[in-house]
This record gives structure tokens, C-alpha cells and sequence, in this order.
């Protein structure tokens, strides 16, 4: 907890406190926050792996759940707070016991459980889930930066850019790709995306699925090309990790043991997200080179499976990178106490294990 408190937002850790800390006197954190309890606008929010402890609590099998943790003191973190699943046998009654500063918490059951159905907490996705289902809330709740949003348009321009032929009809410029890929990451599905609709032969609703889970699969392929040298670091240096007083040499070989096991898993872990992406490339090579909007069109029909399982697998290999850059900064030497080393391993593991469970 109190390392929480050094840290902003990831896709695992929606840190409420630090966004009021950072923002809590802008009029738009005060005109559209995204709980009206300040209470719960003040927690915690935190996709975490359920233990075998854990899942009495609930009445359906599951690996993940979102867990809302109340600072007893939000200036100390260190302190502790009172935790809660969602979804967890009476969590509305203890969050209404709970948030009595406000008469009504309806409104911010409906964001949690908006929260709980989202495969991690990237601020893309949850920015833009919020929208879709009517919930405005302020840009300082979101970490992506302009500067990521706009690599991300420029990444989506260049996987895009032979869509615009088909979508109008031959006639392609820079303007006409510019503006797909703004109407493609938009909040709303409007007349600007009308030639991809009659491209793909698509209605509705099923339209406006296919486009926002389309939209999840490009943000989770613009995040993995970002996380991928990444990865390749943190494989390099999980094999320089030093732990400091190490027993006795069974110790010392039992976690050589479980490094080596954890670099063949993210390895293993990243070519699954590489297959699984492959799926998506091939729809789309199919519809921009040969032409068979059908593929494509079966694809987005599909894409809600596929978002979901892409958040898993790139929620995992996140975590593991972001902790341990965290953990470890860069150009220094991997090294901390036997236990803690254990306990980051295992972590790893079982963040690895249990996503392939799921």
C-alpha cells in the first residue's frame, strides 16, 4: 500500500488517491468525477488475482476480480484500508454502509460493475468504455498521455491506411486516412465510419460492437509493440537477478530454478499474444488484399471474444514489466533480499499461470 502511493495509475492499479492528489482542485475533476462518493473517489481500485482464499467469497468461478480497497487514511496509504470485491457475496450492502456521504450510490455500483466486465484498467479502454455506456468523466482519471494518443493515431494510420481504399472506393489521400482513424478512435460511431459500414455490410448494434472491440485490438496491438522490447529487457535481466543472503545452495538453485521457468513462460506467453494478434492480421489481409469483407466482417462479429482475451494475456506480461522496472530501475543491478525475490517470482508465476487457467 504504501508503495501505491508512489505510483500513478497502471493497467492493474486505478490509484484514486493520487488522481485527487495530482487534481483534485481542477474544476473537471470536481464537475465530472468518476464516483459521486468521495469515499470511492478516493479508493483504490485493482484488478487482482484471486487465491485460493479468496474465492469462497464468491459464488461463481473465476481468476480475476476487481478489488476496491479504502484507505483508512488517504494521506498514508501504509496505513491500510478496507477491502472488497466486486461481485462478492453482499458488496453492495457493505459499499452502501460505507459510502454514507452521498444519499444514493447507484450510479457508482453501475460504473464499478462498468469496471469488473473490462479484462484490465488501461486508461484507453476504460476511458472509452466509460463513454460507451453514457459515463463523461474527467481526463485527469485517465494516465494515457497526448503524447501516447498520439503514437497510437499514427500507429492505427499505419495499419489502417489500405482500408481507406476499399472504405472509399479507390479514392485514398491522407486526409481520407486521417480522418478514418479519428472516427475510428472516437468516442462515437457516427456517419464518418458510414463507408467501412456498407464496406462490411454491418447494422446497428452489431456495427457498434465490432468497432469499439476493433478499437480494443488495435490499442492492445499498439501496446504490445511498445511492451515487446520491453519484455526482451526484463528476459535478459530476470537472468542477472541477485538475491542477497541466500541460505544455503538449495535455496540459491530452487530460484535459479524458477527464473529460468519464468523466462521460457514470458517467452511462451508473448508468442500466445503473437498468434492470437495473427488472427486479427489475417482477417484484415484479407480484407484489404484480397478483398473478402466477409473474413473481416466475421472477424469484428467475433473481435468481443478476442478483446477480452487480448486483455488477459497482455494485462499479464504488463504487470510483470511495469513491476519490475518499478522494482528494478534501469542501469542498475538486479538485486534484493532472498525473500522478496521469491515473493516477485512467484508473483510473476501466478499472474502467468492463471491467465492460462482463465
Amino acid at each position: 500500500m504504501r508503495a501505491l502511493q508512489k505510483t500513478a495509475s497502471t493497467s492493474r492499479v486505478l490509484n484514486l488517491p493520487a488522481v485527487e492528489m495530482q487534481s483534485g482542485t481542477r474544476p473537471e475533476y470536481l464537475e465530472s468525477p468518476l464516483f459521486r462518493s468521495r469515499v470511492l473517489n478516493t479508493a483504490l481500485i485493482i484488478k487482482h488475482r484471486l487465491r485460493p482464499d479468496d474465492s469462497y467469497l464468491f459464488d461463481d468461478a473465476r481468476a480475476t476480480a476487481t478489488k476496491i480497497i479504502i484507505p483508512f487514511e488517504r494521506s498514508d496509504l501504509g496505513l491500510g484500508g478496507q477491502s472488497l470485491f466486486v461481485g462478492q457475496r453482499g458488496w453492495t450492502d457493505i459499499l452502501r454502509e460505507a459510502c454514507r456521504d452521498v444519499p444514493d450510490i447507484t450510479g457508482d455500483l453501475r460504473v464499478l460493475r462498468i469496471i469488473d466486465a473490462l479484462p484490465s484498467l488501461d486508461p484507453f479502454l476504460l476511458r472509452e468504455n466509460l463513454r460507451r455506456h453514457g459515463h463523461r468523466v474527467a481526463p485527469c482519471y485517465f494516465a494515457i498521455s497526448q503524447a501516447d494518443m498520439e503514437q497510437m493515431q499514427s500507429f492505427v494510420g499505419g495499419q489502417i491506411s489500405e482500408l481507406t481504399r476499399l472504405a472509399y472506393d479507390g479514392k485514398t489521400s491522407a486526409n481520407e486516412t486521417g480522418s478514418l482513424v479519428k472516427a475510428l478512435l472516437s468516442t462515437d460511431v457516427d456517419e464518418r465510419l458510414e463507408p467501412l459500414r456498407r464496406t462490411l455490410v454491418l447494422e446497428g448494434e452489431s456495427f457498434r460492437e465490432g468497432v469499439f472491440s476493433w478499437k480494443g485490438v488495435l490499442y492492445y496491438k499498439w501496446m504490445f509493440s511498445v511492451l515487446e522490447p520491453q519484455l526482451r529487457s526484463v528476459v535478459r535481466e530476470l537472468g542477472d537477478l541477485v538475491a542477497s543472503r541466500v541460505p544455503d545452495p538449495d535455496t540459491a538453485s530452487h530460484i535459479d530454478t524458477v527464473r529460468k521457468r519464468l523466462q521460457r513462460s514470458i517467452l511462451l506467453q508473448k508468442r500466445d499474444v503473437q498468434r492470437t494478434l495473427e488472427v486479427y492480421n489475417d482477417a484484415f489481409r484479407d480484407l484489404t488484399i484480397n478483398g473478402k469483407a466477409q473474413a473481416f466482417r466475421a472477424f469484428l462479429l467475433s473481435a468481443p471474444e478476442l478483446f477480452l482475451s487480448l486483455g488477459e494475456k497482455i494485462g499479464a506480461i504488463s504487470h510483470i514489466s511495469s513491476f519490475w522496472r518499478y522494482r528494478f530501475p534501469a542501469g542498475r543491478p538486479p538485486v534484493a533480499p532472498v525473500d522478496e525475490v521469491y515473493d516477485i517470482l512467484n508473483d510473476f508465476e501466478a499472474s502467468l499461470q492463471r491467465q492460462q487457467e482463465a
